[in-house]
């Protein structure tokens, strides 16, 4: 597993952590206090746990288990892969924050940033699977298959 890959699982890590720390703030908050989570903090913890962990998990098991690029691939490049992890991470960290930040200073510059740390996550995520797209080809079963072999 080289570097990128472990970057990309253990930053899912750590966002499954600030997830599950921002879901436990909201429940004490309800149960303790009566105090219903808003929609600024549920986006919060939704985005941790979905992009942040989810996304991310699931893009760093694709980068390392996906097939290798074919010689002749040029589409495919261990800097856009990095590029999208930067803008996925990016945006996901700042949406998060600025999600969070909302309720107590609900000003405009904090709209911006969080609308700009969204369209960083979808950026990152359609530069990541562009730059992926030409790994997801038959490479063992392509030959099975030809023999009759069903899956």
């Amino acid at each position: 597993m080289y570097s990128l890959v472990r970057r990309y699982l253990k930053t899912a890590i750590v966002f499954l952590a600030v997830g599950l720390l921002i879901g436990v703030w909201m429940q004490a908050e309800r149960d303790l206090l009566g105090r219903y989570p808003g929609a600024y903090e549920r986006s919060a913890h939704t985005h941790a746990i979905l992009v942040g962990f989810v996304m991310m998990m699931i893009l760093g098991v694709a980068l390392w288990l996906f097939p290798r690029p074919a010689k002749e691939d040029a589409r495919y490049t261990p800097a856009l892969a990095e590029t999208a992890y930067w803008l996925v991470t990016i945006g996901t960290a700042v949406r998060i924050a600025g999600e969070l930040a909302r309720p107590f200073a609900g000003s405009l510059a904090i709209g911006v940033a969080t609308f700009a740390a969204g369209l960083l996550q979808v950026i990152g995520l359609g530069i990541f699977f562009y730059t992926m797209w030409s790994r997801i080809r038959p490479v063992g079963s392509a030959a099975r298959e030809a023999k009759g072999e069903r899956f």
